[in-house]
């Protein structure tokens, strides 16, 4: 087993751990969602929202795990599993962070939770772009449009763009936590606008390779 696998299990035993040591700290009733401008707009039960991500994680990385294993061009994604490696324990971190500032919240420290999360959402769209670019062509991992999995040249070349374009995501994703209120459209418009290019990008560079 490589090390990034056993750092990515530590990651899902910290977060149990966390939650059985904060059991006895935490009000009945936990704030569990926060609106847009990272204000509380939601609460559930102790039991609920310390116990619910930890499981969610499992679940996450069993899914994360085996998935690619059942992929009918799995032999593809051997080649870059070093890299998808590296992606599953950058998103145990994200997780691991995302339950670490709910407890912290709930323990009396308010804060505008945008500020807090977007510097995290900015790495985890870093990592993606990170891992896209080494993706050979399957049907779990990567941009996955009708062009791409029809053509091995579009999909190299529609992922590579989808590298600059994540990361450039990430940078406005960063710079979005200075902006409190507006941090959410600062991640969600580059998103949906890299979305619509990948999407018209690719479908032009299919109509040239046919």
């Amino acid at each position: 087993m490589s090390v990034k696998k056993i750092l990515s299990i530590v990651t899902v035993l910290l977060a149990f751990a966390t939650a059985i040591y904060f059991e006895p700290l935490m009000p009945a009733k936990m704030a569990s969602h926060w609106n847009g401008q990272g204000m509380v707009d939601g609460y559930t039960s102790k039991a609920m929202a310390l116990f619910f991500f930890p499981f969610f994680m499992v679940i996450l990385n069993l899914i994360l795990f085996f998935v690619p294993k059942i992929d009918p061009q799995k032999e593809n994604i051997e080649k870059f599993w070093k890299s998808y490696d590296s992606f599953i324990l950058v998103f145990n971190i994200f997780m691991l962070y995302l339950y670490s500032i709910t407890i912290v919240w709930n323990m009396g420290f308010k804060m505008n939770m945008n500020s807090f999360l977007m510097p995290a959402m900015a790495a985890l769209f870093y990592s993606c772009g990170d891992l896209i670019k080494n993706t050979k062509r399957n049907y779990t991992i990567g941009i996955k449009l009708p062009w791409t999995l029809a053509n091995e040249e579009v999909w190299d070349k529609t992922n590579i763009v989808g590298e600059r374009l994540f990361k450039l995501t990430a940078l406005f994703t960063l710079i979005g936590a200075f902006f409190n209120q507006y941090s959410m459209w600062f991640m969600l418009v580059p998103l949906a606008l890299s979305i619509i290019y990948i999407f018209i990008y690719s479908y032009r560079e299919y109509q040239k390779v046919k």
